[in-house]
């Protein structure tokens, strides 16, 4: 494992720099971690909030493309690891067959996921209640991120979690995968059958409000439909903000975990092929 680069992939409303303990930690356990944010990103926290305009227009396919030619830049598959949006988009990389091993944290919903209960409306709603936003990019309040992301901690660490990590967030992929079920050419959509995806993970918080359990649950069902290592994990007491939250690490810990065995498994992570 060792020397395995690891992709982090962050989604809307946080930088790559969500990632940083992460990859302390992945990389005390051996891994190469690699961050990388969204096309143009900026570099930080209040440069994003001064600088809105640069996450409008973004589209799912356009960031998917973007951390394909991270991936192939790197000459060998590595272990995806995303969260949110970009739990969604580890799963269309690893359904491109570039990935050695995934793991999607509360990953966004793709084409053939149909629950939507009322909590992922609301937090949503941000974004979906105004169509012009599509083309904006939409910051959230400290009250909608409360709801949406930190509302299974404190009400003063997520004041804190929103004042560190909180940036503007494109609008474009939120009403893409809106309408995914109802578009046969969305972009949010998962080729779950290529044999070639690799172990996957798939992780979801109890108390997430903005990617419910039960819509994790739902992709798990039609992901383990792949012939490959295909888990469901669901944290109990936790939210959106498990990556970031003062609970990071036990998630991060259950991810080297499933790293191991995919690794020890017969069918498990090639951590040395080349991409295709």
């Amino acid at each position: 494992m060792t020397e395995t680069p690891v992709v982090f992939i962050h989604g809307l409303w946080l930088l790559e720099s969500s990632w940083e303990p992460w990859a302390d930690v992945f990389s005390s356990a051996g891994f190469m971690p690699v961050l990388t944010g969204w096309p143009d990103d900026p570099a930080s926290v209040p440069e994003a909030n001064a600088r809105p305009e640069v996450f409008a227009g973004k589209s799912i396919g356009e960031v998917a493309d973007h951390y394909e030619a991270v991936v192939r830049a790197l000459g060998v598959k590595p272990v995806l690891v995303g969260h949110s949006f970009g739990g969604l988009l580890a799963q269309i990389l690893a359904g491109r067959g570039v990935a050695a091993a995934t793991i999607a944290i509360a990953p966004a919903g793709f084409q053939g996921v149909l629950p939507l209960p009322y909590s992922a409306l609301k937090s949503a709603l941000p974004v979906l209640g105004n169509p012009l936003n599509r083309h904006r990019a939409v910051p959230l309040t400290a009250d909608q991120f409360r709801y949406a992301f930190a509302n299974a901690v404190p009400e003063e660490e997520a004041k804190v979690l929103y004042e560190r990590y909180a940036v503007p967030a494109a609008g474009k992929p939120l009403f893409q995968a809106a309408a995914a079920n109802l578009n046969p050419w969305t972009e949010a959509k998962v080729d779950w059958q290529n044999e070639a995806r690799g172990p996957l993970l798939m992780v979801a918080g109890a108390l997430d409000h903005t990617v419910p359990v039960a819509v994790v649950r739902a992709a798990y069902h039609i992901q383990r439909g792949n012939p490959g290592m295909t888990e469901f994990v669901e944290l109990p007491g936790r939210g959106h903000a498990l990556t970031i939250d003062h609970g990071w690490r036990d998630v991060a810990s259950l991810c080297l975990e499933f790293l191991q065995r995919a690794l020890q498994s017969s069918g498990g992570i090639d951590a040395r092929s080349p991409v295709p």
